[in-house]
């Protein structure tokens, strides 16, 4: 199987923190997720997580005017400038100062010349890099069209707040921007020196101005304050004078009006505003947010939408979509205010995760965490489409059944429940006689018994799902059991303990015996190769064996204590090398044709190990982010103190001693002290599980839900190019109606408007001809073509011809190969089966129809003799001979209509 698998997605997580931003139409909104960067498409429900990513957390982005060029700049002051169209980095900066304080706003100017980044208490204007390929470059670059030298220049240096600026706004001409601080002040500044203009401060507020916007017309400014007092700044002049002795002179920047928002024990967090609209969005600490109506400051709406405070709020090009973002609850929601109605809402989990598992489809992903929720994402779309809240506590483990859209989950809360994911409803409930903690589960592959074991218990437990009874506890292990795992035949349940054995039942033979495989450490996860035929063991002492599930025998190993050896804490004295408890697998999985084996554990790597050589072929780094723990490798001596590393005190706590900010968390705890302000999550992989295709395999990691997979779009390959294959070449061969070389030559090409239209071009009657004669390697493309024509195309008949003469020809093909082509199949299936559901609900309708026609009552003469008279017509001769000839008609269509 292809073992090439890239970073495709991340799930899991929507909004860690930092500021939210439209696209110039509007359709899409850019979160920053952690050190990463996800696009939501709102038009078309998808979403893609940008490829590149920082050392640290994402602090602010923006996206130039003309939407090509994306800024992102993390907490450390690095910046990347990326090219959002093509998702490719350009230029790598870095905007840190000597005294390393924060990056706190960002906002390019209308023109897209310059950009303004606030960096503490000082605001730095810089020359935006011109993009690579356009035609504001092309002056700027050389004759090989490469990229600038030094293509961050810094335009002017402004200094006069005396504390943090929090919001940086431009005018629409470019030439001024206003900066709003915590030194309760805002300021105006000009780009390039004006004539007659000041730096102007607008004094008066009474706590941290948060933000400053000009108005449409720019001929008023509105500050906003953290007590909630809204202000309007006009060009007046003095109060209590006479307008007559007045000169421009005396004309200043003056309040002309207060307003202020009355919420008991909330501050304000966040606000925007639409100058178009005159619209004013603020959200408060307490999770609510409000419109207001500038300037008559009249309120539209006023709602809650989260538990905790708003971190962000954006306004789209159009004013019509809101969109908030609460970092406590990782909650991103988008609004539209006139219908008062969600575009989009979406939450990720709050807490770690524990595990996961694909469905049975490949097109869902189930994860399950210890805030006790359960979410369902869709592989597709990367949104998370159900979540069930019915646990009480932490869920450690979940499981689905081969058969059937059933889910099993595990809990802390002592129960195991069954989730049915057609109505999304947990239907059965099991329970133990007493109290315990599960931590692992497996299901028989028919869907008929359920397992669980506990850390608490040395037993494990089997219920029914049909009835709910406990059916029986398997006694024999004398340690906890870690894990549990069914063969895929049915035939034997296999469990790991800590008392450094596995076990193997015959739990549906008539005497439940069970056969014990010795090892030298304490297992910690137990995996099942597809064909029944092998088992995985995991160990505390960093080993991976393989195990002959019939003979009972040790086939093979390898110590992978090297490999999956993760980065060291900030608190550790040690470097990656020496650092105890990240040098073992708490995680393992077979692919679905059980060549190799994916492992991870509580460290940045995730290990690819071949089955029959136990060979490491990939190892995938999860996450580059400095502010988890664990990703560094080494000690790094710059960052320590007197008081110890830099990372330990907390800066920005109430104590007032340096001792008392200091972490002192236990050695070897995971979620550190609930009492301390501070604390860092570590980087771990508690759950790795592989698609059914074979295609793909997601991860859970303490950043989210990652997804790798084998990019199938990678669309340029220069070994099947030469110069005689172009567009032009290629319409000139389908024109010659070569049908075969033009559609290979387009596929070469993967232009996807060409490929349509050579596609459409091929005659109904040659399609069995060019299907016979395509070369093998194009097939997965043009399956893969197929069914997304089939899925968004009208031309039905064209497209199913070209489907039935590529499963009667390449049928085989397909067969022989299934974890090859598994991934496109299920394309096909899935849009064949939408055709079909749309098909027949048509022929319902129809037939209905022509029930109903038939169901009609028969209408008689005397019926229309009777309208007749009632009309006032005269009886003659020749109407009375019309009326008869009308009769017979009459007759003959009664006669017709009984005919069945």
């Amino acid at each position: 199987m292809k073992t090439d698998f890239k970073f495709s997605n991340l799930l899991g997580s929507v909004y860690r923190k930092g500021n939210l931003i439209y696209t110039d139409d509007g359709t899409c909104l850019l979160s920053p997720v952690g050190n990463r960067v996800t696009v939501f498409d709102l038009i078309n429900n998808k979403s893609h997580t940008l490829p590149f990513a920082h050392r640290t957390n994402v602090a602010r982005i923006a996206l130039h005017p003309r939407g090509q060029l994306l800024l992102t700049i993390d907490e450390g002051g690095q910046a990347i400038l990326s090219h959002f169209q093509r998702r490719i980095v350009l230029y790598r900066f870095s905007l840190r100062d000597k005294e390393n304080r924060s990056i706190s706003a960002l906002a390019f100017s209308p023109s897209g010349t310059h950009f303004a980044v606030a960096i503490g208490r000082k605001i730095e204007v810089w020359r935006t890099p011109s993009t690579p390929g356009s035609h504001e470059s092309a002056e700027n670059e050389d004759e090989d069209g490469g990229l600038e030298f030094a293509p961050f220049v810094r335009y002017r240096q402004y200094v006069s707040h005396y504390d943090s600026v929090q919001s940086i706004e431009w005018s629409s001409d470019s030439r001024f921007f206003l900066s709003a601080s915590k030194d309760l002040t805002a300021r105006i500044w000009s780009l390039d020196p004006e004539e007659g203009f000041t730096p102007t401060t607008l004094a008066g507020h009474r706590t941290a101005v948060y933000a400053a916007w000009f108005s449409n017309d720019q001929e008023t400014i509105w500050t906003i304050s953290k007590d909630g007092a809204l202000f309007r700044w006009q060009y007046l002049p003095p109060p209590d004078v006479d307008l007559e002795m007045v000169t421009e002179d005396d004309e200043r920047w003056r309040i002309s009006e207060r307003h202020y928002f009355f919420q008991d024990q909330a501050n304000l967090t966040t606000a925007a505003f639409h100058a178009p609209s005159n619209l004013l969005v603020t959200g408060f600490s307490n999770g609510l947010f409000m419109l207001h109506e500038l300037p008559s400051f009249s309120e539209i709406h006023k709602l809650s939408i989260s538990a905790s405070k708003i971190d962000t709020v954006s306004i789209n090009k159009s004013g019509e979509w809101l969109a908030f973002g609460s970092s406590a609850l990782g909650q991103l929601l988008v609004w539209e205010w006139q219908s008062e109605s969600y575009i989009l809402k979406q939450q990720g989990h709050f807490d770690s995760l524990n595990a996961l598992t694909y469905s049975p489809s490949g097109d869902r992903v189930i994860t399950c965490a210890d805030d006790g929720k359960i979410k369902v994402w869709d592989t597709a779309s990367g949104f998370c489409i159900v979540t069930f809240t019915e646990h009480t506590s932490g869920v450690t483990a979940c499981e689905f059944a081969r058969r059937g859209n059933v889910l099993f989950t595990a809990s802390l809360d002592g129960s195991v429940r069954a989730f049915d994911l057609i109505r999304y409803r947990c239907f059965r409930t099991f329970t133990a006689p007493k109290r315990l903690s599960f931590s692992s589960i497996a299901v028989d592959p028919a869907g008929d018994v359920v397992a669980a074991g506990s850390l608490d218990d040395f037993d494990i437990h089997i219920w029914s799902v049909q009835t709910g009874q406990l059916l029986d506890q398997l006694s024999g292990h004398e340690g906890p059991v870690a894990s549990l795992a069914f063969a895929p035949n049915g035939s034997s349940l296999v469990s790991g303990s800590w008392d450094r054995t596995v076990r193997i039942w015959s739990v549906f033979a008539r005497t439940q015996t069970s056969e014990p495989l010795q090892l030298q450490a304490d297992v910690l996860c137990v995996a099942v190769r597809p064909d029944s035929r092998q088992i995985a063991v995991s160990t505390l002492d960093g080993q991976l064996t393989f195990w002959s599930m019939s003979e009972g025998t040790q086939e093979g190993g390898t110590d992978g204590r090297r490999d999956v050896s993760g980065g060291r804490k900030v608190s550790d004295r040690r470097t990656a090398a020496n650092v105890a408890g990240t040098k073992n697998f708490n995680t393992i999985t077979y692919s679905a044709d059980g060549s190799v084996v994916l492992a991870g554990g509580n460290s940045k790597y995730i290990c690819l190990y071949a089955v029959e050589t136990a060979v490491l072929l990939h190892k995938y780094t999860v996450s580059v982010n400095l502010s988890l723990e664990g990703t560094q490798e080494f000690l790094n001596s710059r960052l320590l103190t007197e008081a110890g590393p830099q990372a330990l005190p907390d800066e920005v706590g109430e104590n007032s001693d340096l001792e008392d900010r200091l972490d002192k968390s236990l050695p070897g705890s995971k979620r550190g002290d609930a009492a301390q302000r501070k604390t860092a999550p570590a980087v771990r992989v508690p759950g790795v599980a592989f698609s059914p295709t074979g295609r793909a395999f997601c991860a859970a990691s303490t950043e989210g839900l990652l997804i790798y997979s084998v990019d199938s779009g990678v669309q340029f390959d220069p070994f099947d190019l030469d110069v005689d294959v172009t567009p032009e070449s290629t319409l000139k061969t389908l024109a010659q109606r070569q049908w075969l070389k033009a559609l290979v030559m387009a596929f070469r090409l993967n232009h996807p408007k060409l490929i349509t239209r050579v596609y459409r071009a091929v005659p109904t009657s040659d399609i069995g001809l060019v299907v016979r004669d395509l070369p093998r390697v194009y097939l997965d493309r043009l399956l893969r073509h197929v069914a997304k024509e089939v899925d968004t195309s009208p031309h039905m008949e064209l497209n199913f011809l070209w489907l039935e003469s590529l499963l009667r020809q390449h049928g085989s093909v397909l067969k022989e190969k299934p974890g090859e082509f598994a991934e496109v199949v299920r394309m096909v299936q899935r849009a064949v089966g939408r055709i079909q559901g749309e098909v027949m609900r048509v022929a319902d309708g129809n037939a209905r129809t022509v029930d109903y026609f038939l169901g009609q009552p028969r209408v008689g003469g005397t019926g229309l003799q009777q309208k007749k008279l009632t009309d006032g017509h005269s009886t003659n001769d020749a109407e009375i001979g019309d009326e008869d000839e009308d009769e017979e008609m009459v007759g003959g269509a009664d006669e017709w209509v009984g005919l069945e």
